[in-house]
């Protein structure tokens, strides 16, 4: 099994990052990673994802959310053309610091027949994919909270 994971601090209160992290519809105006999300937030929901990681067209999934804590951790699975071929669970976990902060991790777990190729061909830029949709979910909620929101949802 492979795996990426990426982790930073954002100096937000955790429910205002989930706020902004679950407010797929706003993904877009956000998120250079995953530029769209179609589909409920629930336990068994199957959603419609477009990811882009750096210097790629993107993909299309419909992965599945398999867990879900609310406040906490949202996980999908989902596969790349028929399940065993390259699956990936993709997990997003906040963990409460002290002083008002927030630890967003995220890591994704692939397997399949060709998991080890298309990580070798693709593995850096999904880092770099998920790197770069950290800052951005950080510098926006940041800049939401420094602007007195009590909740980091989407700006009108």
């Amino acid at each position: 099994m492979h795996k990426i994971c990426t982790d930073i601090v954002i100096e937000t209160p955790i429910n205002e990052v989930w706020d902004l992290l679950t407010d797929f519809d706003k993904f877009e105006t956000w998120n250079p990673f995953i530029t769209k999300i179609k589909g409920k937030l629930e336990l068994g929901s199957k959603l419609d994802v477009h990811l882009r990681p750096p210097g790629t067209k993107g993909i299309d999934m419909t992965p599945v959310i398999t867990k879900l804590e609310s406040g906490n951790e949202f996980r999908w699975i989902g596969n790349l053309w028929v399940k065993g071929i390259f699956d990936g669970e993709h997990a997003f976990r906040l963990e409460e610091l002290e002083n008002g902060r927030t630890r967003l991790i995220q890591c994704e777990r692939f397997k399949g027949i060709l998991a080890p190729l298309i990580l070798y061909i693709v593995g850096e830029k999904t880092r770099a994919g998920f790197e770069k949709m950290n800052t951005s979910l950080k510098n926006e909620c940041e800049k939401r909270h420094r602007q007195g929101f009590t909740q980091c949802a989407p700006l009108a």
